[in-house]
């Protein structure tokens, strides 16, 4: 089974002019873009309908049939909060989330109500090593 969220050659900057719900949001949003580029040295590009992600790879899944591709790291300006996609949900890297700042978890990714509540250089090292071991695990 193939993975529905596919990488295409949506605007990047027309959907956070759209998608994102508020000025905050927007703002915040242009400078995770910035970062997350800095960061990864990846070009943003479009996923599925909602998300901006950095890099990709291909996975294949050890409990199921499911194999696709996925960014490396990722986000979504979403109505509720701001979704990241940085986090392997390993054992090993849970230490990286406590200097993170405030954030609510979910199963595959950090919400964040705004950019400010996060300590910058904590995600910077989150999103390294995240790659690193997805990198490792996957390959380049």
């Amino acid at each position: 089974m193939a993975i529905k969220t596919k990488q295409h050659d949506g605007d990047v900057t027309e959907f956070i002019n759209t998608f994102a719900n508020n000025e905050q949001k927007r703002k915040d949003s242009f400078e995770l873009l910035e970062f997350m580029q800095e960061v990864t040295g990846y070009e943003p590009k479009m996923w599925g309908p909602s998300i901006i992600g950095f890099g990709q790879y291909h996975y294949k899944s050890e409990r199921s049939r499911q194999e696709g591709d996925w960014p490396l790291v990722g986000f979504s300006p979403r109505k509720a909060a701001i979704s990241l996609y940085v986090y392997t949900g390993a054992k090993q890297h849970e230490y990286l989330l406590k200097d993170l700042g405030k954030f609510k978890m979910g199963k595959a990714c950090i919400y964040v109500k705004k950019l400010s509540d996060i300590n910058k250089h904590a995600l910077k090292t989150l999103m390294l090593e995240s790659i690193a071991f997805t990198q490792d695990k996957y390959g380049k």
